[in-house]
């Protein structure tokens, strides 16, 4: 009688013989406790950035090299020319692809006027011409400039969604700004008497802007910025000069302090302007002299240093009820009170 087959093992499953040595839980323990190999010396690692600058030694050697290779593990060929010792200066590449946006008519139009460099200009379909349009469709024609004609939120996006654009824009290279000491030796050239207007501490395009334009309105010869810490020649800043910024140069200053300290031993008065300064505007003496400006900041005002380095410090006289007047304001008030002493008769 033939077996039901209910001790046949099922199909697939089939037990493996073991091959390898028996080892308990205890044998298991005896090698853990055995440890790994010694750690090899990090010279010996190819990963280790000692190891690499073996490596490296290596190959200079093997190429016949007899001084020692850069610290950076790359190999220099014997006979190639050695960089002097010290610190290199490092220059950063050119972007091609920067570039600001001046919007607006009136900034669009001086700018163009003043023949700035200017890579394209945008109009927006459907735009009403006036006589600021008409006159900027001349000069970009007559210059050969690319007029790009787009749609209203194409222009929007180029210009900037809180940008009045008025319908015209133009794409400008980044703002080459002017040295100081080298815009002073211009003014000083051509025989005027130098007022210029010095920023501390402002970050408000939109009072660069404003300041700009005062000091194109009163006769002022130019703006200096400080290189950190403060704002630059932005397109929102070319909006609030209204094109002023196309006319008025302004200078960068690596070192405010150290720049206007460098004026005052060319004979150029340096007046900060404060709310808390000792002496009122009215009662300035030194209008017709050449002059710099420092304007400080709504909130902090002008920085110690900075204050220290000033031959005097004024202040505008206000009504009590009002705490402070806007940093460009406070310039424009300033600059046209020169302006006025000035222009009287000596």
């Amino acid at each position: 009688m033939k077996s039901s087959g209910a001790n046949k093992p099922r199909a697939g499953a089939v037990r493996k013989s073991s091959t390898g040595k028996q080892v308990g839980s205890g044998g298991q323990g005896r090698q853990a406790l055995e440890g790994k190999k010694p750690t090899p010396k990090a010279v010996d690692r190819p990963y280790h950035p000692a190891g690499k600058r073996k490596a490296a030694d290596d190959r200079f050697a093997a190429a016949g090299g007899t001084k020692k290779p850069s610290s950076t593990g790359a190999p220099q060929r014997s006979g190639a020319p050695q960089r002097a010792a010290g610190p290199q200066r490092t220059q950063r590449p050119k972007q091609t692809d920067e570039f600001e946006v001046v919007t607006g008519r009136n900034s669009v139009l001086e700018a163009l006027r003043a023949k700035i460099p200017v890579t394209a200009l945008y109009i927006a379909t459907r735009i009403e011409y006036d006589d600021r349009v008409k006159e900027v469709m001349q000069i970009a024609t007559k210059r050969g400039l690319p007029i790009l004609e787009v749609m209203r939120p194409e222009l929007d996006r180029l210009a900037g969604f809180d940008s009045v654009h008025q319908g015209l824009a133009l794409k400008v290279p980044p703002y080459e700004y002017a040295h100081p000491t080298d815009l002073l030796d211009k003014i000083v050239a051509s025989g005027r008497v130098p007022l210029l207007v010095a920023l501390d501490g402002i970050t408000d395009p939109r009072n660069l802007g404003a300041i700009i334009r005062s000091v194109a309105a009163f006769g002022g010869h130019g703006v200096i910025v400080p290189q950190r810490r403060s704002v630059g020649l932005t397109a929102a800043a070319w909006k609030t000069s209204a094109g002023a910024a196309a006319r008025t140069p302004v200078a960068m200053a690596s070192n405010l302090t150290q720049t206007l300290k460098a004026f005052k031993e060319r004979g150029v008065f340096v007046l900060g302007l404060d709310g808390e300064g000792d002496t009122p505007l009215p009662e300035l003496t030194w209008a017709k002299e050449p002059l710099v400006v420092v304007v400080g900041s709504e909130g902090k005002g002008l920085s110690r240093l900075v204050t220290e380095t000033c031959d005097a410090v004024i202040s505008i006289p206000i009504s009590a009820s009002t705490e402070s007047l806007n940093a460009g304001i406070a310039a424009s008030v300033t600059l046209y009170e020169i302006s006025k002493q000035r222009a009287k008769k000596k």
